[in-house]
């Protein structure tokens, strides 16, 4: 079903759900999973599997997701798949209707799994026509809607988008962080044995929760980490009673600015310990903050499994999993901050480093989950620079 404007266009046949953008655009489709309205900045990502780890991405609080790769859900759903408990997208965008699952680990079809986690989705959409969209004007608000008997209130649903105020001033973390402070064992998971439990920890790591992902701490527990996880609002002496050997600061959603009003002097103080620290996305971001830069909200993002990145001291590139819409200003970067990792789709900041000291960060997602493992190293990095410290 093509896109048309409120203003001019006829409801087609068999429409049961839309994408009404704040300019009035409306995409017409047909509604899998929940019903109702949500609203949120309409986004794409490029990845061509793991649309499940994707939707329950705690990064995507706050968004509607576009997928590009037109056929999605034809795996199903499993309880394995899940990156958090309870999904914080908004809904998602589709272009083919969802199959019958065909995969061995299936437990559910997409759209009973989207109705169990309240998530609406939109079928029958020009996907490309969405991403195009996107590319050229930005990410906009819109609202997602699924109404089975095809009534909508286009005007209300336009007005809706309109009033939304977006994801720019907007602290989202304080959302999806746990409620309270808890251990993780769970090492990561493989063919033969599904997830595993780490037996022997050599490091202690506190874990700030930003919107973890749970590969990101099942990468940690894969190189001996005995993870401490706490709550993005955790001080510096909630976070150093651990007595960790490290620091990690996760990925989350939302403006790092403002979540920064509150992250940033505590990890002014954890950096001024001399630990280890280790950041991923909004954790790289938020560090950057702390450490004397600015971040700024990106035009489009990066979102999906198959992002360019060139390690500058290496020269290597890795194709990296990515999802975040604000980024680090190098121009902002102060003395004895460097930039270790450069995107080579948009050349934006992809990783720093402090000159001296045990503290880096990166943009992109190297636990993956969904995407390639080709910065899988980082974790290792990081325990390097425990060893190190402990001598």
């Amino acid at each position: 079903m093509s896109d048309t404007t409120a203003s001019s266009a006829p409801q087609p046949a068999g429409a049961t759900a839309a994408v009404v953008l704040a300019d009035g655009t409306v995409f017409w489709g047909r509604g899998v999973g929940a019903t109702g309205e949500q609203v949120g900045e309409v986004v794409f990502s490029t990845g061509l599997t793991g649309y499940q780890e994707t939707m329950t991405d705690a990064s995507f609080a706050g968004q509607i997701i576009t997928f590009t790769f037109p056929h999605v859900g034809n795996v199903g759903a499993n309880p394995e798949d899940m990156e958090a408990t309870t999904p914080a997208a908004r809904g998602c965008i589709l272009r083919a209707d969802i199959t019958e699952p065909s995969n061995w680990r299936a437990a559910q079809h997409l759209s009973d799994w989207l109705r169990s986690m309240n998530l609406i989705g939109v079928t029958g959409i020009d996907t490309r026509a969405v991403t195009r969209r996107i590319r050229d004007h930005g990410a906009p608000n819109g609202v997602i809607a699924h109404h089975p008997d095809g009534v909508f209130d286009i005007p209300a649903l336009v007005a809706m988008a309109k009033a939304w105020p977006g994801l720019e001033g907007m602290d989202l973390a304080r959302d999806v962080t746990c409620a309270q402070t808890y251990q993780w064992s769970q090492t990561r998971w493989s063919l033969k044995d599904g997830y595993g439990t780490l037996t022997e920890p050599k490091y202690k790591v506190v874990a700030v929760d930003y919107g973890a992902k749970k590969n990101i701490l099942r990468s940690l527990a894969d190189q001996g980490c005995e993870v401490t996880v706490v709550p993005a609002t955790a001080t510096a002496e909630d976070i150093l009673r651990h007595n960790p050997d490290g620091i990690f600061l996760s990925n989350g959603p939302g403006d790092p600015a403002a979540t920064g009003e509150y992250a940033v002097p505590v990890l002014q103080e954890i950096v001024k310990t001399g630990k280890p620290v280790f950041g991923i996305c909004l954790g790289h971001q938020l560090l950057s903050l702390a450490l004397g830069a600015k971040t700024y909200k990106m035009d489009k993002g990066h979102r999906g499994s198959n992002q360019p990145v060139k390690d500058l001291k290496t020269g290597k590139v890795e194709i990296t999993s990515q999802n975040h819409g604000f980024g680090v200003d190098r121009a902002s970067l102060p003395a004895g901050v460097v930039e270790t990792h450069v995107s080579l789709f948009d050349n934006s900041v992809e990783g720093i480093a402090v000159d001296g000291k045990p503290i880096f960060s990166v943009q992109y997602h190297p636990e993956a989950s969904p995407g390639p493992q080709d910065s899988h190293y980082l974790f290792k990095r990081f325990t390097d620079l425990m060893d190190e410290a402990k001598g």
